[in-house]
């Protein structure tokens, strides 16, 4: 993960953006991975752990709905967005077990990133317990984050909220 988080560091840098994070499902772990990468306190704005629900709803403007849902994860990083003054935002939300949840089963976690334009969001589907989970969707946070900063993503899809992947 360290990789990763060096990969976002030096493409937040070249890029002159600000990032901030929203996390449920990972608790911190997206903020944690990013800050240990170099320069972050240029480049990192700040990280919300909302885990209850009363959390998403109050700070972040998380409607009523399905907590382990795309409109959860899309309207959490709308509002930390808007909260930290973060050019772009990436925001966990799912299920690490062992039970369902929602009627979702364990290892359901949803990623939405929030930049210019629409919200964009993916669900995974990862297996073991919850510790394993949290690994597993704290890197999916930080590839979804690096796939979004990637040239390509800067000047297509994420300019206009692209499509949302599946």
């Amino acid at each position: 993960m360290e990789d990763l988080a060096e990969h976002v560091s030096a493409l937040a840098q070249e890029r002159q953006l600000r990032l901030g994070t929203a996390e449920s499902v990972t608790a911190g772990a997206v903020a944690h991975a990013l800050c240990a990468a170099p320069a972050a306190s240029q480049w990192f704005r700040g990280g919300i752990v909302a885990y209850s629900t009363e959390v998403k709803q109050d700070l972040l403007g998380v409607p009523p709905c399905p907590v382990i849902s795309r409109e959860c994860a899309e309207q959490m990083a709308v509002g930390a967005r808007a909260l930290l003054g973060a050019d772009l935002v990436v925001a966990t939300t799912g299920v690490g077990g062992p039970d369902a949840v929602e009627g979702q089963p364990a290892g359901t976690v949803w990623v939405a990133v929030a930049g210019r334009g629409e919200p964009v969001a993916v669900v995974h589907h990862f297996s073991g317990d919850p510790a394993q989970v949290l690994v597993s969707a704290t890197a999916a946070a930080l590839h979804f984050v690096l796939d979004r900063l990637r040239p390509t993503e800067l000047t297509g899809a994420m300019a206009s909220g692209g499509p949302a992947a599946q």
